[in-house]
């Protein structure tokens, strides 16, 4: 069972890579976030300072900084994934009776997921112009609770139109900012929402499909060598029943890259899923990662600690201000608005 103990350090790896994104990507209050504040504190005494100060000076590169980091490591996951189910998995299916229709479905889902990466990386997602800032200004109304008029960007020195912001590591001012995805070492905005949206979904689709290859594989296996009603001998030398985890320490002991990536894909699908259906979320709801989490900390200027003043909530987070209906909300991701035309209240 050591391939149990080298899974276990993998996954730690990938929580603590995971923590990593969530503290340094802007999104500190995320529960990752604080936990990895909080080992860093406890260890932080430990290590040396010299030592301190070059991861945090790769740190702020990796998330501080446009780099391509991301962009190496996604195409060495994707290209071990891929040659792994080519190399063995593919005939493995093949021999186990699979179709070649259902075989060839990876890598169809492959060209489209690296289509709409490359759009999602190489596009501009909205960027502010001295040219095209007075007709961006026209596109969203102000809501006088998250965008207020009149607020000027320091950096850009433009009058900040409504649901833009400053990403800081691209140092430019993005219309319709959701946020900054060092995956695709791009912001995520107006012009290219669509394809972060295609992106995450066809990720998940790749990671779903290659998993059930995999899994029938695996029982299809198990079923045709007769795991099921083997029996071994005992301490005592009696014959007993196999049970599950002989089962699946065979599995490990004969299928160890196999059993490997199959928990590494289940990891990643159940992963960007739920920040897939997130996205998703927002999207029906006409609204923004960045307006999200702003107008989760939203009230009401009255209130105060010490006041005597309470109001219900001016701002719903869990709907935005510019929800038009689903249909509507949808077409404004997929096609949108243009920027001579003011937004319908």
């Amino acid at each position: 069972m050591d391939f149990l103990t080298l899974f276990g350090v993998y996954v730690v790896l990938v929580l603590t890579c995971i923590a990593l994104v969530c503290k340094y990507s802007g999104h500190q209050q995320t529960p990752l976030g604080r936990l990895f504040d909080s080992v860093t504190w406890v260890v932080a005494p430990w290590i040396p300072q010299c030592l301190q100060s070059i991861c945090y000076r790769a740190m702020h590169i990796l998330f501080h900084q446009r780099n391509n980091f991301f962009l190496y490591m996604h195409l060495l996951l994707e290209i071990a994934v891929y040659a792994e189910f080519s190399y063995e998995i593919f005939g493995f299916c093949l021999d186990m009776g699979t179709s070649l229709i259902s075989l060839c479905v990876p890598y169809i889902l492959l060209a489209l997921k690296s289509y709409v990466f490359y759009l999602c990386c190489s596009r501009d997602p909205g960027t502010l112009t001295k040219e095209n800032h007075t007709a961006q200004l026209n596109v969203y109304q102000y809501d006088e609770k998250l965008f207020h008029k009149g607020i000027r960007c320091p950096t850009c020195d433009l009058v900040k139109p409504a649901r833009s912001k400053h990403c800081r590591v691209c140092n430019r001012c993005v219309q319709r900012f959701d946020h900054h995805c060092v995956w695709v070492n791009n912001c995520i905005g107006a012009q290219n929402t669509r394809y972060f949206l295609m992106y995450l979904l066809s990720v998940c689709a790749t990671a779903g499909d290659i998993s059930v290859l995999i899994a029938d594989m695996l029982v299809q296996t198990v079923v045709r060598t007769g795991l099921l009603h083997a029996h071994y001998l005992d301490e005592q030398g009696q014959q007993q029943p196999v049970g599950p985890l002989f089962i699946i320490q065979h599995l490990f002991l004969t299928f160890p890259r196999i059993i490997f990536m199959l928990g590494f894909l289940v990891f990643v699908f159940f992963l960007l899923a739920g920040y897939t259906m997130f996205h998703m979320y927002l999207a029906l709801v006409n609204q923004t990662s960045n307006e999200w989490f702003k107008g989760k900390g939203h009230s009401c200027q009255h209130c105060h600690p010490h006041s005597g003043h309470r109001c219900k909530p001016s701002y719903n987070p869990f709907r935005g201000f510019h929800h038009r209906g689903i249909l509507k909300n949808l077409g404004e991701i997929f096609w949108p608005l243009c920027p001579v035309v003011k937004k319908d209240n």
